[in-house]
């Protein structure tokens, strides 16, 4: 008798066991949504890289500058995901007051919501405009970004470039 009791206790703690899920955590491997990439290239030698030196960047419309940027030729970008435009200045010898070395890059895309997981959501991903993916104003003739090109139209991930700018 004990052994017909004991059957049934034994398939519900199965069951129970069985019906366990996993904890939903979401990794900080896992891809979420990605920044524009910018590389720095050197206007007489554009398949060098370049270092940029006190470079300021700032978003229009923030409270503080994302960062000064020295001595690298790579620096990520974050886009706006509840617009389909960002600005951003770029203020090259930030530190040199004496001279105007500011430009301004306004980044226009198209935004889609990607799922990743359960426990992560969903992350947005970007594709530059085909007619005009960027808008380059300094104000003036004396632009310090001489040439800017798109390498990569979709945003998807951080792995390659999305803007190359020859200095």
């Amino acid at each position: 008798m004990k052994k017909l009791i004991l059957i049934p206790v034994v398939a519900l703690i199965a069951l129970f066991s069985w019906n366990c899920e996993k904890d939903d955590i979401c990794s900080e491997s896992t891809p979420t949504t990605p920044r524009l990439v910018v590389q720095f290239y050197d206007i007489n030698d554009p398949t060098t890289a370049k270092n940029v030196t006190s470079l300021l960047v700032s978003g229009t419309g923030a409270s503080e500058a994302l960062g000064v940027f020295s001595g690298v030729s790579q620096i990520v970008l974050p886009l706006r995901i509840t617009e389909d435009q960002t600005q951003y200045t770029f203020t090259l010898n930030s530190n040199n007051t004496s001279i105007d070395n500011t430009d301004v890059l306004t980044f226009n895309y198209t935004r889609d919501q990607v799922f990743v997981s359960r426990a992560c959501g969903y992350k947005t991903v970007f594709t530059l405009d085909d007619t005009t993916p960027f808008v380059q104003d300094d104000g003036s003739d004396l632009r310090w970004m001489n040439n800017v090109t798109v390498e990569q139209p979709n945003i998807l991930n951080e792995d390659e470039v999305h803007i190359s700018v020859l200095f």
